[in-house]
């Protein structure tokens, strides 16, 4: 392959199904992912995870931390400091319950799957080291959902800083695939005083990496990513500091991302409009070009 592009090989057989109306769309699951930035000597680098081979979606793939909407997020009360509910509302394109439910789970999932948490004892502070047993024990309980991130943040007496993120961009899984997303990408800077970890069941390694080296690894076929990721990836690597990445989350345009299939002279055309580079040309015959 020219590149760590990834394409499932059912692709072209549920497009076609799709195409010709014998395939109805799942209805897109709610979910948010964070960009987690620190800074280097010479740019920003981004906390990455390899989801498992073993994984029914994208296994193998390079990805952010992530996952999907807790519905108890939705309407039990949460320890907030930042933008307000109905800010983020606007911001997201969702009604004040939604709302919370996405930041919530964006900063939870950053927790889950990198230990490393956007919240403090007070609206304007962060807590420091989050490694110890009694943390894990914590994070454990939100990954088995046998306690809610409103539970956590009481228990702990935490407030959710959604200060420290920045709406991103908008993507939505192909209406052609089994498992759909409506995902919502954020930017965060790493906290002072915090470091990740491979905290998740779901990927094999973690890197912090440069955006610039993680496309050079994509370029060459090294390194597997889905189209969002590596759209994010250019998108970011244009700013020299976290710092930066995050103010201009502000004006980012969130309108979704949602890719297209049709046929075009025989052959079936998959694309992502605004991405001409994923462009995907699949002969009608069966194999994916």
């Amino acid at each position: 392959m020219a590149n760590g592009q990834w394409y499932p090989p059912e692709w072209p057989e549920r497009i076609r199904a799709l195409a010709q109306g014998t395939l109805t769309p799942v209805v897109p699951r709610r979910a948010a992912t964070v960009m987690l930035l620190k800074d280097t000597d010479s740019a920003p680098a981004v906390h990455m995870l390899r989801r498992r081979a073993s994984m029914a979606f994208a296994g193998g793939a390079y990805a952010y931390p992530g996952g999907g909407v807790d519905p108890r997020d939705d309407d039990r009360h949460v320890r907030w400091a930042g933008p307000t509910r109905a800010w983020w509302a606007s911001r997201l394109g969702v009604d004040e319950t939604a709302a919370q439910a996405i930041v919530c789970a964006a900063v939870r999932e950053t927790y889950e799957e990198a230990g490393v948490l956007l919240a403090g004892p007070a609206p304007d502070t962060v807590v420091g080291d989050t490694s110890g047993d009694d943390w894990e024990a914590d994070r454990a309980a939100l990954v088995a959902r046998d306690l809610s991130f409103a539970e956590f943040l009481d228990r702990r007496g935490l407030v959710l800083r959604s200060d420290l993120l920045g709406a991103w961009t908008r993507w939505i899984t192909p209406e052609f695939e089994p498992r759909r997303y409506d995902t919502w990408f954020f930017v965060a800077a790493l906290p002072a005083g915090q470091r990740t970890r491979n905290a998740s069941t779901e990927a094999d390694r973690t890197v912090w990496i440069r955006p610039a080296d993680a496309l050079d690894g994509y370029d060459r076929g090294e390194l597997l990513m889905m189209p969002p990721t590596i759209a994010t990836l250019r998108q970011i690597g244009a700013y020299g500091t976290a710092a930066k990445a995050l103010a201009a989350a502000s004006a980012r345009d969130l309108t979704p991302v949602l890719a297209r299939a049709r046929l075009v002279d025989g052959e079936l055309v998959l694309s992502w409009p605004g991405h001409d580079e994923f462009t995907k040309h699949i002969p009608t015959g069966g194999a994916s070009a």
